[in-house]
């Protein structure tokens, strides 16, 4: 009996490193598989519908607009504040392009407001009329053109 007690712990002992490799190959197939899985959620989740991208576009506008902040880019025509402000707003992911116009319909902006080119299918347009808080008043609509990049 003493024999086949040491002869089994002896296996066990022998086996011991066998065991440790395949922990490790268990613990890097797992690890891997989170990876993988996490990846598919992420890219799941950038999925946004027509309705949540007007309602990102205006509330950009709107945080914007609400110090007066928008009318005042406009004024002094520093496109490239307001496309940095624009920036800050927007969630990352979502490409925007602004043309700014007057009461009579002309173009402002000389310089494009864009953060990028839109390869999306889904394109939306917000309009927004702003006005200016300075000594002049000045009516400006804006057209906000937003889609998520792929």
């Amino acid at each position: 009996m003493h024999i086949l007690a040491w002869r089994s712990e002896r296996i066990n002992f022998e086996n011991r490193g066998q065991i440790r490799i395949i922990e490790a190959f268990l613990a890097m197939l797992i690890i891997f598989s989170s990876f993988s899985i996490s990846a598919n959620l992420t890219s799941s989740q950038k999925i946004v519908n027509q309705s949540s991208l007007d309602s990102v576009g205006l509330h950009a506008l709107l945080k914007l607009d609400s110090d007066g902040s928008l009318g005042k880019y406009v004024d002094n025509s520093d496109w490239a504040d307001l496309r940095n402000a624009l920036s800050l707003v927007l969630p990352t992911g979502i490409s925007f392009n602004m043309t700014v116009y007057n009461e009579q319909m002309e173009q402002l902006n000389a310089e494009v407001v864009s953060n990028g080119s839109f390869n999306s299918r889904e394109i939306t347009c917000i309009e927004y009329i702003c006005a200016s808080q300075g000594q002049t008043f000045h009516c400006y609509i804006i057209h906000l053109y937003l889609a998520v990049t792929t």
